[in-house]
């Protein structure tokens, strides 16, 4: 039997919590911003400047991402008011037990609701509300850690989906025999580097490889880089004699036409060393321009790192792809258990997070780096 009272003060808790929220998620000035950025966004001449309008669009994103949610969570609450009014006009019955359970239900959602909003509180770096680049790479283990590789696709495939996040594949290598050597995609959204950040690192894969005859426990890794697609508010240099241009033929999909002309770029940035591939377009142009946007976001990866004397944050953390630098281990066999080793969050649900529900390791991972900068 639900308590009348119970739920009351669970929605007197909800609406304090909430008003402790408009304040430290400075719910007031995001809505004034929000406001003038989408009368921008209404002015005849905005598409003018296509990458200008983007820019303004992500802003928009970003701060919509706050708002949005807050003004629902404010509906909710004032529906369960006067949802609790009526029920409190019923005698004690049925009637009055569905009222209340209904209310319960809207309040669980209303929860949940909260506690991302809470999580996205944390997200308040200079670049997490970017789009971000994510890079695989297979590593030791060989048609193993790259079925690995594939499999970590596939898993982060689908937490964008679920969370309404889009991507697009810029880059793919195909493994000899299955999988994939590495790929590169794109992922479009709200915070989406804020959240993905969590996941930079080398993935260690335990099971009973299905390439061996013998039904041999195998371990294979496959690495993941995550950077930020930069706005045109942050400037990086790149000089022209610093720069390697090469253009290729398109592999994998796209038809006969992608094959027949050169049209995929790869850049080389002869200072740092560091290499960008991008074959999604049919257009060279296109594609180039895409890669020297990736290029930018990891050379600004790499200058901070390096001003900050943080190298393994780029490169280092990631570390040699092998034993021993993992992040993350994910066991198959004998026992089923995916460990994060930098939070020790932990699940026996393999299956769940090898279909993308990796939040719980990207919340720990948020909250162990919001409690180290307190």
């Amino acid at each position: 039997m639900i308590e009348f009272d119970d739920v009351k003060e669970r929605l007197a808790m909800m609406r304090e919590g909430l008003a402790e929220m408009c304040g430290y998620l400075d719910i007031a000035n995001r809505r004034v911003i929000l406001e003038e950025l989408e009368e921008c966004a209404a002015r005849p001449d905005f598409w003018n400047d296509a990458n200008a309008a983007k820019e303004v669009i992500g802003k928009t994103n970003a701060q919509r991402a706050f708002v949005k949610p807050f003004d629902e969570l404010m509906r909710l609450i004032e529906d369960g008011e006067v949802m609790l009014e009526l029920a409190a006009a019923e005698d004690e019955g049925d009637q009055r037990q569905q009222a209340l359970a209904e209310l319960v239900l809207m309040f669980d959602r209303a929860d949940v609701m909260m506690s991302k909003l809470r999580l996205q509180s944390l997200l308040g770096g200079k670049l997490d509300a970017c789009n971000a680049f994510l890079t695989l790479h297979s590593g030791a283990g060989g048609t193993e850690s790259c079925d690995w590789a594939d499999m970590l696709f596939r898993m982060y495939r689908m937490y964008c989906e679920d969370n309404g996040f889009e991507i697009e594949v810029l880059d793919s290598q195909p493994g000899e025999e299955a999988g994939l050597k590495s790929v590169t995609f794109l992922v479009t959204g709200p915070y989406a580097y804020g959240y993905l950040k969590a996941e930079r690192g080398v993935h260690r894969l335990v099971r009973i490889s299905p390439f061996d005859a013998n039904k041999r426990r195998h371990t294979s890794f496959s690495s993941l880089d995550v950077v930020a697609e930069l706005t045109d508010e942050i400037e990086v240099e790149i000089k022209d004699e610093d720069l390697r241009i090469d253009t290729y033929r398109s592999g994998g999909a796209g038809g006969q036409h992608v094959n027949k002309t050169d049209s995929a770029v790869r850049l080389t940035h002869l200072e740092t060393g560091i290499v960008v591939a991008v074959q999604s377009e049919r257009s060279q142009h296109k594609n180039k321009s895409k890669a020297m946007s990736m290029l930018k976001a990891k050379l600004y990866e790499y200058y901070e790192d390096k001003k900050r004397k943080e190298m393994e944050r780029f490169y280092g953390e990631k570390g040699e792809i092998a034993w021993g630098s993992q992040i993350r281990s994910y066991v198959f066999q004998p026992y089923t258990m995916v460990k994060d080793h930098r939070t020790d969050e932990q699940t026996s649900n393999v299956q769940g997070v090898m279909d993308g529900r990796i939040q719980p390791f990207i919340e720990a991972y948020l909250r162990q780096n919001a409690l180290k900068a307190h």
